[in-house]
């Protein structure tokens, strides 16, 4: 069984239908999915991280590391489209209150200030609760801004469709399990990690990068998050291309454990995308097996 961020009709279930049709089971939060992983209550849990409009998602980026070891197998990229429902019989101008997620009506704001300005704005654990709760007869709340998932499960009606902001707004989700054994290569791939400084000093953040640069190893994402060990105290939070086995990225790995604290090994699995990373000159792992035979011909010369 697989677990997700829930309840029904959230856009992490409408990602999980992609590319699953099992039992799944649904939870209140990214920490109870997170959870229910550690516990054995379900095999893997599928929660968001990313949002191209909102950045990362900072309960599954804490939830991560947080507790028993976990790792991503796979990610899941899904276009986020929201649409204003209502019950049935009622029409966009008598919406004077909304209820949604928060991540959801800041994606609408320009909207809901241009078309319903008036509009009481509240929010709520997730656009399939506001659905469910709007769909309530005796609810009060008009509207609901939710996906056409949830709009279908609670038999809304669309008031206005297509009212996010950014079109192009997507989601990415990431199907976490527990600790084992990186999924296969496939030469499309990303690796996402944790990386804590040895302490607050001058030149720290450049210390790691410089793992990746100087080894051609390209950012996807990086983000810091406090430690929640003090004011101030911050880890950083990394996607990077390549596979834990290529060369480029083991060696990377191997630098940036020896010079940070600690290093969160979270997972190596294909990107949703399927884009291949661009290796410059001498980075390819023939180029680093290649000068590895150098360097040992130099210890053992012929004789």
């Amino acid at each position: 069984m697989i677990g997700y961020l829930g309840p029904a009709g959230t856009f992490t279930q409408q990602a999980l239908l992609t590319f699953y049709d099992g039992e799944a089971l649904g939870y209140s939060s990214v920490l109870g999915a997170l959870e229910a992983v550690r516990c054995g209550e379900v095999q893997a849990a599928l929660v968001p991280i990313e949002n191209s409009v909102e950045g990362g998602v900072s309960a599954t980026l804490d939830s991560l590391v947080l507790g028993l070891p976990l790792m991503i197998s796979r990610e899941v990229t899904l276009p986020v489209h929201f649409n204003l429902c209502g019950r049935v019989g009622t029409s966009i101008s008598d919406v004077k209150r909304i209820l949604s997620h928060p991540h959801a009506i800041a994606q609408v704001r320009e909207w809901l200030a241009e078309n319903l300005p008036e509009a009481e704005i509240t929010e709520g654990g997730s656009t399939a609760a506001a659905a469910k709760e709007v769909a309530n007869p005796n609810s009060a709340y008009d509207g609901a801004i939710c996906a056409q998932i949830a709009q279908d499960m609670y038999h809304l009606v669309p008031l206005a469709e297509g009212i996010a902001d950014n079109l192009a707004a997507v989601t990415r989700f990431v199907l976490v399990s527990k600790l084992g054994a990186p999924a296969a290569m496939t030469g499309a791939d990303k690796t996402t990690l944790m990386a804590f400084m040895r302490a607050d000093r001058p030149g720290a953040l450049l210390e790691i990068l410089e793992q990746f640069s100087g080894r051609g190893v390209n950012l996807c994402r990086i983000e810091s998050r406090p430690t929640k060990t003090g004011l101030g105290n911050y880890c950083f939070s990394i996607d990077l291309e390549g596979h834990i086995q290529e060369l480029r990225v083991a060696e990377a790995l191997q630098g940036l454990r020896r010079v940070c604290e600690n290093v969160i090994f979270l997972g190596s699995y294909a990107r949703a995308d399927r884009i291949q990373p661009t290796i410059a000159h001498g980075f390819a792992d023939a180029d680093f097996t290649t000068a590895s035979k150098w360097y040992e011909s130099l210890l053992n010369p012929q004789t």
